[in-house]
């Protein structure tokens, strides 16, 4: 491949026009940089078995369009993974429940245990990705610039670790009851600007359940 290696553990695969992360690309990279090529698919496993020492990946700017990380197990220490700037439909995070009568029924293993920072920008989700109450570290989540039109109560559920939730620039018009409720760590802000809210800033805080939060919701209906 077109990749560089700068320094002993960044991996520079940049605008090297790939359409696929190649099979050669090293396990042993700590931050690894594919943005800005032709990347249509990736698959965490995509055949390999071995443990990726990355704590972070870029994969921004390509031209993925549907994207998993149910098998994400290869991937212990990531801890920022960067998918601005694709054509992001569907990112799917959550695994369907083991059927009832096997052995592991009741046992659903965190995906990417270490991720912290999940940032989505700029693509093209109409919701918010279910699942990620599966991700146990994830402190910040940005999911600005996409079609997303509510937030439900379920779509930050078991999200114990979150502090930052970046919503701006979506067609939001409803952020329903509770939504943010169970969200005790959030300290920094949940920023609704450039939606096309129609809810009472009162009722958004209430639902918050913590007056000391700002939060971003200029531009907006009301």
């Amino acid at each position: 491949s077109h990749c560089r290696w700068e320094g002993e553990s960044f991996l520079n695969c940049s605008f090297t026009g790939m359409s696929t992360v190649p099979e050669d690309a090293s396990p042993t990279a700590i931050l690894a940089d594919f943005s800005h090529n032709n990347i249509k698919t990736f698959l965490c496993t995509d055949g390999r078995k071995e443990e990726w020492a990355l704590k972070h990946l870029n994969l921004s700017n390509n031209l993925i369009s549907e994207l998993s990380l149910t098998t994400c197990g290869n991937f212990p220490v990531l801890e920022t993974l960067n998918l601005n700037g694709n054509a992001i439909r569907t990112l799917t995070l959550d695994t369907p429940m083991p059927t009832r009568g096997s052995k592991a029924y009741g046992e659903v293993d965190g995906l990417l245990p270490a991720l912290k920072v999940l940032s989505v920008e700029s693509n093209n989700l109409n919701r918010i990705p279910r699942g990620l109450g599966l991700l146990p570290s994830l402190q910040t989540v940005r999911l600005s610039s996409n079609s997303i039109r509510q937030v439900e109560p379920s779509d930050f559920q078991n999200c114990s670790q979150l502090r930052d939730v970046g919503l701006q620039n979506n067609k939001i018009t409803e952020v329903r009851a509770d939504a943010f409720r169970h969200l005790n760590k959030l300290q920094v802000v949940v920023d609704l600007r450039q939606n096309a809210l129609a809810t009472p800033l009162s009722e958004i805080l209430i639902s918050l359940n913590l007056f000391r939060l700002e939060v971003g919701s200029s531009n907006n209906a009301w």
